[in-house]
């Protein structure tokens, strides 16, 4: 059997979210979940479960927003790691190197390479050489890249400031 490929696995998540979202206009509060022996049951929680349900549901949220904040570009794991790392060192006043990044991200550097250079195309970061060590390149979020995170996690707060809060 062979295996699927990257686009055919992004293919599958949009479809299941597709279908999520159907469901979710349909009135149906939350699909059948699979219970241990292929049995299905109900999406129904135990009484201290409430607050998973709820960290689920805001999880689904959040990855949904992001998704559609970013367009149809896939900023998910080590790429969404990688922007993540770029705005926290941005606003501490520090640069990251390619190599910083894909480290962070947990992924080789080729890889890394790969997935900064999608991210330049898409205006999102910029690199340039370290002046003091030629051997370096530096990235750093663009300007627009730098307003979309913001505005990113301006929905967010809104998102959760909505909702009631989780329980611990």
């Amino acid at each position: 059997m062979q295996p699927f490929s990257n686009e055919e696995i992004a293919e599958l998540k949009s479809r299941v979210d597709q279908i999520h979202e159907l469901l979710a206009s349909r009135g149906e509060e939350s699909p059948p979940v699979a219970a241990r022996g292929g049995e299905r049951v109900r999406g129904d929680a135990p009484a201290g479960g409430a607050g998973l349900l709820d960290q689920l549901s805001l999880s689904i949220q959040i990855r949904r927003i992001r998704r559609s904040h970013f367009g149809t570009a896939e900023i998910s794991g080590a790429v969404w790691d990688m922007m993540l790392d770029l705005m926290l060192a941005g606003a501490h006043g520090r640069v990251l190197s390619a190599s910083d990044l894909a480290t962070g991200a947990g992924v080789p550097l080729s890889s890394g390479l790969r997935m900064i250079a999608s991210l330049e195309q898409r205006g999102l970061v910029h690199r340039s050489i370290d002046e003091r060590d030629r051997r370096r390149t530096i990235v750093r979020l663009s300007e627009n890249g730098t307003e979309r995170m913001a505005s990113y996690f301006e929905k967010i707060g809104g998102v959760r400031q909505a909702l009631p809060p989780l329980a611990a």
